[in-house]
């Protein structure tokens, strides 16, 4: 079972009348990966500087293997920072840049060499020791500040966007990189970023914020298929947000037609949030589908296409090996387990509809609709 290592009780943070942070509650265990995700200004980075000390929250308390911390300075934490700018001195070559820590501390000269040949090893970098900061790349800097960090061995490596600067095919290389390297070194990784890739890719548990508020803690695979809200849904992955009406357990209504489902739990009648990812819709001949719809708009992916299909008035998104072509009229199916009911939220009604997709967008909504669903379920989502 995982042992608690740091946890947040009632943080609050407010710079002036704005609270930024708004009675965060959290734990993280020993030798986690967690990410702290969510757009900017959700109160992420905040979280992790008062974690690290940098920042005094307005009040709650930060506990650290059971013990209030709010007062220890950051350099008396068992706890190091990688920041987005790697802040890595450009006159000192690649040992002395990593050997830093150490040397402020007083080690011995003999143990300086054996723990920093130990990080450089761990990052790949043996036989760059002598080479300056500025003479690497932005990969190689990054693996010198994570180095650098964990050289003093802290019990926990914040990392606030470390790879914001690197180029896209370096930062998909190094998110494999960085899980790889928390599980060798066995320390806790508390990770911010606004990237879902990058959390969906490390994490252990992905916390999902939004203006000063927790909407979500999870495995990335709950986080993924089971989206507490029109929030997450939307911030994690591609979401088609629909208006429906939950009708019994495991039958929802919208379109004015019943799909099965795997969901219970709601009140007979109750007004829900369905979501139904891109990837999970069959499309099959008008005739035969749950229900149909206008193709709008194919874009070709690689892999797949993203086709806008237009459901009266409401364009979903369909990601599909076959292309269909602009115009065409489909129907679609969606098995049971692919339709995820939410209860209504403060977001509901803010996501989930790919009009923007489309270039007629600005002449649909001008125009009156004539395919109105006769019990309202499907209006004004």
């Amino acid at each position: 079972m995982s042992k608690e290592l740091i946890r947040l009780v009632d943080l609050v943070m407010a710079f002036d009348d704005e609270i930024v942070l708004n009675s965060i509650n959290l734990y993280i265990n020993d030798k986690e990966f967690l990410t702290l995700l969510g757009p900017s200004g959700c109160g992420k980075t905040t979280t992790l500087r008062i974690i690290g000390g940098f920042q005094s929250p307005t009040s709650g308390d930060v506990l650290f293997g059971g013990v209030r911390i709010n007062d220890v300075p950051p350099h008396k934490r068992k706890i190091n920072t990688v920041f987005q700018k790697y802040a890595l001195f450009p006159h000192l070559n690649v040992f002395e840049n990593v050997a830093f820590g150490l040397r402020v501390a007083k080690v011995s000269d003999t143990e300086v060499k054996t723990r920093v040949g130990e990080a450089l090893e761990l990052m790949n970098l043996s036989g760059y020791d002598k080479r300056r900061a500025s003479q690497l790349s932005g990969g190689q800097q990054q693996r010198v500040a994570i180095a650098r960090a964990i050289v003093n061995r802290p019990q926990v490596l914040l990392l606030d966007e470390p790879l914001g600067a690197l180029d896209l095919k370096l930062r998909k290389d190094m998110q494999v990189e960085l899980k790889k390297i928390q599980q060798q070194v066995g320390i806790t990784f508390v990770y911010v970023t606004h990237d879902q890739e990058e959390a969906l890719t490390m994490s252990d548990t992905i916390v999902v914020m939004d203006k000063g508020n927790i909407q979500q803690i999870g495995s990335p695979t709950d986080i993924y298929n089971e989206p507490k809200n029109a929030f997450v849904a939307d911030f994690i992955g591609e979401s088609n947000i629909i208006d429906g009406v939950m009708v019994k357990d495991r039958l929802v209504r919208m379109y004015g037609r019943s799909f099965p489902c795997l969901d219970s739990g709601f009140a007979p009648y109750e007004p829900v949030d369905i979501v139904v990812r891109p990837e999970d819709i069959d499309i099959v001949p008008e005739a035969e589908g749950q229900i149909a719809g206008t193709v709008t708009e194919v874009t070709f992916k690689g892999v797949h296409y993203d086709i806008i299909v237009d459901f009266q008035g409401f364009k979903w998104l369909i990601q599909s090996t076959d292309c269909c072509p602009a115009g065409a009229r489909i129907g679609v199916k969606i098995d049971p387990d692919g339709i995820h009911i939410m209860k209504k939220s403060a977001y509901s009604g803010k996501f989930g509809d790919y009009s923007s997709y489309s270039a007629e967008y600005d002449e649909l909504n001008a125009a009156p609709s004539d395919e109105e669903d006769g019990d309202g379920e499907a209006e004004d989502v």
